[in-house]
């Protein structure tokens, strides 16, 4: 997957890609040696973590399945509102590139027509009060048409709703965009 759009300084610039995996978040917190920004794409996953460990589908090839690590290392108090907006500058990046408005059910569900299309997953690792790493998992349903029996009526996506289809790597790439600038504010206030 090529971000072309991506004009970070950190955020994303080095992704560990998969064609089917797990679990992004699972993956991410694995690794033996964590790095700042690094993101880690599963064009499929098997077992996604969603909220209170339900599973988050993802339907091959359509939707964005994401983790990235994040080392604050800042008071945890900074960060208290970190999950709340990673959906604000998801839903900022969707109306930036489509003019599409989406909603937040806080604190971490992306809502369209009132249905989820996306979720939020923040772990963190503390050291005392100070924010260590963080975890950052991200679930959009893009592209994906048909969802299993007992999620049609509570989940969706852009395609769904809107019968247009939608460029992952646009999204990713503007969504990071926007949130690393976010993200410098809150840890160097």
């Amino acid at each position: 997957m090529e971000l072309k759009n991506l004009k970070t300084s950190f955020l994303g610039k080095n992704i560990i890609e998969f064609e089917s995996l797990d679990s992004t978040q699972k993956y991410a917190k694995k690794l033996s040696e964590k790095q700042n920004g690094l993101l880690i794409i599963a064009d499929y996953q098997t077992k996604g973590i969603g909220t209170h460990d339900r599973i988050w589908y993802t339907g091959k090839g359509k939707n964005i399945a994401m983790t990235f690590i994040l080392e604050p290392k800042c008071n945890v108090s900074k960060l208290t509102r970190l999950t709340v907006i990673i959906a604000e500058c998801m839903i900022k990046a969707i109306d930036n590139i489509y003019n599409i408005k989406l909603q937040i059910k806080e604190p971490n569900d992306i809502m369209i027509n009132n249905k989820k299309i996306g979720g939020i997953l923040t772990e963190a690792i503390l050291e005392g009060e100070i924010a260590k790493t963080i975890y950052i998992g991200i679930g959009f349903n893009v592209n994906q048409e048909e969802f299993p029996i007992e999620l049609e009526n509570i989940a969706s996506s852009l395609k769904k709703e809107t019968r247009n289809t939608y460029i992952r790597e646009d999204i990713i790439s503007e969504f990071l965009n926007i949130f690393e600038s976010e993200y410098l504010k809150i840890i160097n206030n």
